[in-house]
């Protein structure tokens, strides 16, 4: 008796979403490591460091091209709907968003083990809640990932503003005391830096919300269109 071919594509569906879901969590860890050692460098009670995250790397990059892989086979099916060609294409661009998002934690990886072999300075005040705002709004959009949550990902979009706030705050005043102590200027460019990775997270956080909002809705909020999400509710 001869058995019912089966369509390759909802295992190739399944397999792109269960490869997203599983790098979004490896992001979601190496972020979070490179987060806690940022605000507590040193920390004894932290089972990761920096080496964790260095270690985190190749996996996600790895996830990166099966996913592609498993997109680009999907989009040879002239079948597709509307629906989910738009899921193959914001699966494409956030999957472009996580990578850069593990880049960035090693890049804040990098920061520590430097800030670690120079003179300790006094992280300047904003630094904490720019680390806890930016850590809300990655968490916010995975989480929004992987329930297709647009609610989630509509709130990351309007976190964004507070974290270039603190950005600022922090380049101001750590220019203004390497100005007023050059002995700091090491210390206090690692901490530059490591404030515009942050910022940069928190970029890559809204772009994959937006990606959610299209999606699920079909809708373009790129570029300031954020209230499409309100008034197609």
């Amino acid at each position: 008796m001869a058995t019912a071919e089966v369509a390759p594509q909802p295992v190739y569906r399944d397999g792109l979403e269960n490869y997203l879901i599983s790098m979004a969590r490896t992001v979601s860890m190496s972020v979070s490591w490179a987060l806690t050692a940022l605000v507590k460098p040193g920390n004894p009670d932290a089972d990761q460091g920096p080496g964790d995250i260095f270690m985190l790397e190749p996996r996600i990059n790895e996830m990166e091209i099966i996913i592609d892989d498993r997109a680009v086979r999907m989009l040879r099916d002239e079948r597709l709907s509307e629906v989910e060609i738009r899921r193959i294409v914001a699966t494409l661009k956030i999957t472009n968003d996580l990578e850069r998002m593990g880049d960035l934690s090693l890049n804040l990886a990098e920061r520590i083990v430097s800030l670690a072999a120079l003179p300790p300075v006094a992280p300047p005040p904003e630094l904490a809640p720019m680390v806890a705002a930016t850590g809300a709004m990655v968490e916010k959009a995975l989480s929004a990932l992987m329930f297709r949550n647009v609610i989630l990902a509509s709130q990351v979009l309007e976190s964004d503003d507070m974290v270039d706030r603190y950005r600022d705050q922090i380049f101001e005043r750590l220019m203004s005391n390497m100005t007023e102590r050059p002995v700091d200027v090491a210390p206090n460019l690692q901490l530059v830096l490591a404030s515009r990775y942050l910022e940069r997270l928190a970029d890559h956080a809204t772009n994959i919300a937006e990606d959610i909002i299209f999606w699920v809705r079909g809708l373009d909020v790129r570029h300031g269109n954020a209230r499409a999400v309100t008034e197609n509710s």
